[in-house]
């Protein structure tokens, strides 16, 4: 294959990677909850439903909700400003004002049934209009805001879009995206025109999900991890049939079944350190790389303990990590996992 068909073809699965990243963000924001809490199923609010489980991760009904809060109609509802430092709250009507005495006095001032009260020395600043609330405390201040009974959460990234327009995952959708079209494009690269290219380009955009939530919350989701590792074994028997394949479905099987076993041995000798996920996980892992034979199985199970080895010695040294502390392990078997794809395909 010459240059430019290399080209053609890379550039082609990397806008094929770029578009599937762009359906990510959904699900990787609804994936990316602790160990045994439930998928999100609200926005970061929670006054809304996040329906589906592909796309961008914005809530538009938040969106116009916000669009109308702030700032100008906040002056104008009575909405509860506090100040950068969580050490002022500050209640406004067009007849109404908060004023606060002296240890432990406090005046209140109402608007739609809200109250303001204001001490000191950990008594806490309270301003409401209809069922709104902000509080605020000297030493470990804490601001709290509720708009029309609704609470704010958790966003995407820990907040929500600095436009205020409901958008919670917009740089999560940009890396994302960009991620997705690298791996592909190397993908293509490496493998040419041969069948089992469409196998890889459908499989990474799982793998960088996956990645993307074990690196968030240390869990790799059943719903993803379990048919990852069979849709790789079924799709490459379908690919076995084609011509022009380079690789060997058996092998692949055995691949799956060895390393899940390893992991599992591992998992069993310290589950902090590798979590059954992992297990789950290596057996699609396994299943990629022994589609090039056991040297490739190998070589990218060495690249995901050494890259997980270095990541966790960079912690140690940091002072970020004591040795017995537990890293997501996901996104460096998976790292592993492209390079021993990546050298493999070349090789075959």
């Amino acid at each position: 294959m010459n240059g430019v068909t290399t080209g053609s073809l890379a550039l082609a699965a990397a806008v094929w990677g770029a578009l599937t990243g762009l359906l990510l963000p959904r699900a990787a924001y609804r994936f990316s909850v602790p160990p045994g809490e439930p998928w999100r199923a609200r926005c970061p609010t929670g006054a809304h439903p996040v329906r589906g489980w592909l796309g961008g991760a914005r809530c538009t009904a938040c969106g116009s909700t916000r669009g109308r809060a702030e700032p100008e109609a906040g002056a104008e509802t009575g909405e509860p400003r506090s100040g950068l430092d969580g050490s002022e709250a500050r209640s406004g009507s067009a007849d109404g004002g908060a004023r606060a005495g002296p240890a432990g006095r406090e005046g209140r001032s109402a608007s739609g049934g809200g109250e303001a009260r204001s001490g000191s020395a950990g008594r806490e600043a309270r301003s409401g209009s209809a069922g709104r609330e902000a509080r605020s405390g000297l030493g470990g201040r804490e601001a709290h805001s509720e708009f029309a009974g609704r609470k704010a959460g958790s966003g995407f990234v820990g907040r929500q879009g600095a436009s205020g327009g409901g958008g919670y995952g917009v740089w999560s959708t940009v890396c994302l995206a960009g991620v997705t079209a690298l791996v592909c494009a190397g993908l293509a690269a490496a493998t040419g025109t041969r069948p089992e290219l469409g196998v890889w380009l459908l499989l990474a955009p799982v793998g960088v999900l996956l990645a993307t939530v074990d690196l968030r919350v240390r869990r790799l989701p059943d719903p993803l991890t379990l048919p990852l590792a069979a849709a790789a074994l079924a799709l490459l028997g379908v690919t076995a049939l084609l011509p022009e394949h380079t690789g060997h479905w058996p092998t692949a099987l055995y691949a799956a079944l060895a390393l899940a076993a390893a992991h599992f041995a591992l998992h069993l000798l310290n589950p902090d350190g590798m979590g059954f996920g992992d297990v789950k996980l290596a057996a699609g892992s396994g299943a990629v790389l022994g589609w090039y034979g056991w040297p490739t199985v190998l070589l990218g199970t060495f690249a995901a303990f050494l890259l997980g080895a270095l990541y966790g010695g960079a912690l140690v040294l940091a002072r970020r990590a004591g040795r017995k502390t537990g890293v997501p392990f996901g996104p460096f078997l998976l790292a592993g996992t492209l390079a021993g794809l990546l050298t493999g395909a070349f090789a075959a």
